[in-house]
């Protein structure tokens, strides 16, 4: 069948391309996922998105086609909670292993995905080896209290590839908006997402009061959807898309900042985690006030 009157729809700029409905959205990425389609076709659907941006109805629609292709993992009675890490660390120490290790210990399951996004950074799957939790090589049942880390190319290797584009274009695209927003956990689940500028905080938020999902979005640290140690970002909750505010949050830097490791490389920010989990080290107020409301939105799941 192919892309090319999609591409036709979307790819005339700016200005000039037209949205697509979610149920040509969800064609049209699963032709993509599903490598029907050429090479070029993937680049030019990459390059048109990257220009025009998507909406919230075209990221429902790449839902809906990604979900039936997805390797969903089972989970325990207890909520999950899901945490996307695709950023990784640029000048601060990625501590979404930190928030992983925090709600685990609340006796929720957590599930990180992600999988290098950037040659030059240090990810959550490498500070999590530190730490002893390695990355998943199959699909198994994530209990309570525990963490793992699945690859992305363990949930969907198409998926992947797509995220891979951008190695040879270097530019971002659809996917990696979509990874931010998925949900591979079986049985009653909570994804937490970030935004890096505020036009995703709307278009992000209007995404899941569409496809009903139980979410925290908030702007986190370089991308990593665990809360900045240096702000009180705002905070909102989504429980079957029904929006509720949980932080408001306060503008700027906060006047007490805590020390964080100068070294972002795995082994420093894994000895730090421990230090904070051990109560060495304080645990920094944004973080904590995270757990809590992801704790209170894990309770009405």
């Amino acid at each position: 069948m192919g892309i090319s009157h999609y591409l036709k729809e979307i790819g005339r700029g700016k200005d000039g391309a037209r949205p697509l409905t979610q149920a040509q959205a969800a064609d049209l990425l699963g032709q993509v996922l599903d490598g029907t389609v050429s090479d070029l076709e993937i680049g030019g659907f990459c390059i048109a998105m990257r220009v025009k941006g998507e909406t919230p109805e075209e990221m429902a629609g790449f839902l809906d086609a990604l979900y039936p292709r997805l390797n969903l993992l089972p989970t325990s009675d207890t909520a999950t909670v899901v945490l996307p890490s695709y950023n990784g660390a640029r000048k601060l120490p990625v501590l979404t292993p930190l928030l992983a290790l925090l709600l685990a210990r609340e006796g929720l399951s957590v599930l990180v995905h992600g999988t290098p996004t950037e040659s030059k950074r240090v990810f959550s799957s490498d500070v999590l080896a530190a730490l002893g939790v390695p990355a998943l090589t199959a699909i198994k049942k994530v209990a309570s209290g525990e963490v793992a880390f699945a690859p992305t190319e363990l949930i969907s290797p198409a998926l992947k590839r797509l995220l891979d584009v951008r190695r040879m274009l270097g530019l971002r695209n659809p996917a990696h908006s979509l990874v931010k927003l998925i949900n591979p956990a079986l049985g009653k689940s909570l994804v937490v997402s970030s935004y890096t500028h505020p036009e995703y905080a709307v278009s992000m938020a209007a995404t899941f009061e569409r496809v009903k999902a139980n979410a925290l979005l908030l702007r986190g640290t370089e991308g990593e959807g665990v809360a900045d140690p240096r702000r009180s970002p705002q905070m909102q909750g989504f429980i079957r898309g029904q929006r509720v505010l949980m932080d408001e949050g306060v503008k700027g830097t906060l006047p007490s900042v805590p020390d964080l490791p100068k070294e972002i490389d795995a082994a420093s920010t894994a000895t730090y985690i421990q230090s904070v989990l051990s109560g060495d080290s304080p645990l920094p107020p944004s973080i904590s006030q995270q757990v809590a409301h992801i704790v209170q939105l894990a309770r009405q799941l």
